[in-house]
């Protein structure tokens, strides 16, 4: 729970400082940023299990 605390108060400092130096937010549009960071978060997992399952 901390780890998820420590990332959320990171991202909003760094949202945070460059709203204040009005430069481009670094993040890609809301849903499909969502999107592409569960997908990179199942392709991990996934390969894990295929890994844990397939080699001997």
């Amino acid at each position: 729970m901390v780890e998820l605390l420590t990332a959320l108060a990171t991202g909003a400092l760094v949202g945070v400082l460059f709203s204040l130096f009005k430069l481009p937010l670094p993040a890609p549009p809301v849903l499909s940023g969502i999107v592409g960071i569960f997908g990179i978060y199942l392709g991990g997992v996934g390969y894990q299990w295929i890994i844990e399952r397939f080699s001997s």
